[in-house]
């Protein structure tokens, strides 16, 4: 298996892992009007694809040792179990978040809900595996929290700025007619609290899974856990269907009007979060001695929230026309999430 020996090549993956965390949501996006119900098959199958890849060759990269096969044959089932019900519990979470970005946008909905994932997944895999200088990590995952309060701040002002002034100039501001209303808004944080909750869980849960003489190891802890996001997408995805978030019920035939381009950025969203995750979890299997461990790694990999908060500031222009007051809150966001994951990062270079 490929695992990295140094703490530069573990970096290079985690820095890796945010940008593809915070990334394969924009497919979503050029994904235009497709429901997001729909798109989640086909980035499903995505990430079994790119798990499958990954295990068949950075897994069996090394022949002279251990590699993906070789750690499922000696894998107790209960480890192997871990593996699953971390795909499971991720897509929930994952489905919400999709969920949330569809109806309050990337540039809240990931710091919300990634962010809040952020403090329960540093938390409980660090009491896993306790690695780091904790003052640092600990003190970073604070400094994140606090970004993330900005972020939904500066989403709130955002949008009574925007309504305020259609009110004034009696006539509907074009931008006002696309912003969602107070419920609308209030829904997509909700769903992205819930989402952050699960999502803060799942990667505790890989660890249970990897670690120990009998766990599963990178690689096959993938594969387990792709196979737990296929088996529940065939639960979650008919859910959401008949009881959608936002718009109304689809029937499930649907899917099959999808166009080329649809169904490959679909497939393409779930690879590029594979990736991600792959990196990340062959990087918090580095050697002991790096002083990486899961809750460093994982508080590193999202930074994917800062990733795709420029994505939406940027790109998407989700906060388009924004005053003064919002620019300066949303200024204190980046400058908070950067110094936290500066914190993070030295965590393991002062432990």
């Amino acid at each position: 298996m490929l695992i990295p020996t140094t703490y530069v090549s573990a970096l290079l993956l985690l820095i890796l892992s945010m940008f593809c965390w915070g990334s394969w949501a924009n497919t979503q996006k050029l994904s235009g009007k497709w429901r997001f119900e729909l798109y989640y098959y086909d980035f499903t199958w995505g990430l079994v694809i790119a798990a499958i890849v990954a295990a068949f060759t950075f897994g069996l990269s090394n022949p002279a040792e251990l590699t993906f096969q070789d750690t499922l044959i000696l894998a107790a089932y209960r480890k192997m179990a871990w593996g699953v019900a971390a795909g499971i519990v991720f897509n929930l979470a994952n489905i919400l978040l999709v969920a949330a970005i569809s109806v309050a946008g990337m540039a809240v909905a990931f710091p919300v809900g990634i962010g809040l994932a952020l403090i329960i997944g540093v938390v409980w895999s660090y009491s896993l595996n306790p690695q780091a200088n904790p003052l640092l990590l600990f003190g970073g995952a604070f400094v994140v929290l606090l970004a993330v309060i900005a972020a939904a701040m500066a989403y709130s002002v955002h949008l009574g700025d925007q309504r305020a002034a259609a009110q004034k100039a009696l006539t509907p501001d074009p931008r006002a007619r696309k912003a969602p209303p107070n419920r609308g808004a209030a829904r997509g944080v909700v769903l992205a609290i819930l989402g952050g909750l699960f999502m803060g869980a799942f990667y505790p849960m890989i660890e249970q899974s990897k670690a120990g003489e009998d766990g599963t190891g990178p690689y096959g802890v993938m594969l387990l856990f792709a196979l737990g996001v296929l088996m529940s997408t065939a639960l979650y995805v008919p859910f959401f269907l008949n009881f959608p978030v936002s718009g109304k019920p689809l029937p499930l035939m649907n899917y099959f009007k999808g166009n080329v381009k649809q169904h490959i950025l679909g497939v393409l969203g779930g690879i590029i979060w594979c990736a991600g995750g792959i990196a990340n979890v062959v990087a918090a299997s580095s050697p002991a001695a790096l002083k990486i461990g899961p809750a460093v790694s994982y508080g590193l990999g999202q930074g994917a929230t800062m990733v795709s908060a420029l994505w939406g500031l940027f790109v998407w222009r989700e906060f388009k026309g924004s005053t003064y007051r919002v620019k300066m809150i949303l200024t204190a966001m980046m400058v908070l999430f950067v110094s936290g994951l500066a914190m993070v990062a030295m965590a393991p270079l002062r432990g």
